[in-house]
């Protein structure tokens, strides 16, 4: 077996090495955001490993608020030689003590190799599902949010004043997050680029002040949804992607009433099922969460090097 950088022109091949293990584990290998580094090289270092030629895994190394995060998959036919403890050993020689190492899905096979690597498991974000079709459970009534109005980003400014309003609530509301946190403007710019994104989908909490105050276009907190596509016998799948609550707003209702905007809309599109995203320990969401009939569908943890 032979480490080399991942080259441009690879890219079919690790998209076979992607597919193959999505199929085999019933979970995506790589986050969005592994996705976007093994694609473009810009904030990564990508790694491939080599037999008789053949692209068998990957890695990569992204870092994040100062923080190496680590992700690899080795093609489910090569398994079980040592290829993902070869991928591990370089990434984490790039990453260096503190680097997080995932595991989408929390499979077996990760938990043996942290074991014998000595790694810490250190984070458990939870993905939870709630069925949208027919015969699931009703969502709640609209609740309004008293000072607040809320609007979609296809009926707002979309002007770069809304950009720096998103950036400031997302970093209010996630500052303590070592991925989510500090965005910039280019982190919206970037993310309504991608195919997926849906002006109609991305819904706003704006302080009802008068137009004369000068908090009349104030975020107070907002909704990203997120459609995933079909694929194979899968069917396509709404996300509750990002919801942000300025702090100062908390103890309004807004996350909660921001939340059921958006999986109405979802659930307008005809979507059987919505997921979302969130840390084992954030204990309030959970309760959220739930509350909206929610489940836990699995795990992915971090391991820290």
């Amino acid at each position: 077996m032979e480490l080399v950088p991942l080259d441009s022109d690879d890219q079919d091949d690790v998209a076979a090495v992607l597919g193959a293990a999505r199929a085999h584990d019933q979970a995506d290998p790589v986050s969005e955001q592994g996705l976007r580094a093994l694609a473009e090289e810009i904030v990564s270092r990508n790694i491939a490993l080599l037999d008789d030629g053949r692209i068998i895994g990957v890695a990569t190394v992204r870092w994040e608020n100062g923080t190496a995060n680590i992700e690899l998959v080795v093609h489910p036919g090569e398994r079980r030689r040592g290829a993902g403890s070869v991928l591990l050993g370089a990434a984490s020689a790039i990453g260096k003590h503190g680097a997080q190492v995932w595991s989408h899905g929390d499979l077996p096979a990760a938990r043996a190799l942290a074991q014998v690597r000595g790694l810490a498991r250190t984070r458990e974000l939870l993905q939870m599902r709630r069925p949208l079709g027919e015969g699931s459970k009703p969502l709640p009534a609209p609740v309004a949010i008293e000072g607040a109005r809320i609007m979609s980003y296809a009926d707002s400014a979309r002007d770069a004043t809304l950009d720096r309003e998103i950036v400031r609530v997302n970093n209010a509301a996630f500052a303590w997050h070592p991925e989510q946190g500090g965005w910039s403007v280019r982190d919206v710019v970037e993310r309504r680029g991608l195919p997926w994104f849906d002006p109609r989908g991305l819904f706003l909490a704006l302080d009802a002040g008068d137009a004369c105050q000068d908090n009349a276009d104030r975020l107070l907190g907002f909704h990203w949804t997120k459609i995933h596509a079909a694929e194979g016998d899968q069917p396509a799948m709404g996300e509750v992607y990002i919801v942000g609550v300025d702090p100062a707003a908390h103890g309004r209702g807004i996350g909660r009433a921001l939340t059921l905007e958006g999986m109405r809309y979802l659930q307008d599109k005809g979507l059987p099922m919505v997921s979302l995203y969130v840390e084992s320990d954030n204990l309030a969401a959970l309760r959220t969460y739930e509350k909206l009939g929610f489940e836990r569908f699995f795990t992915d943890v971090a391991y820290t090097v």
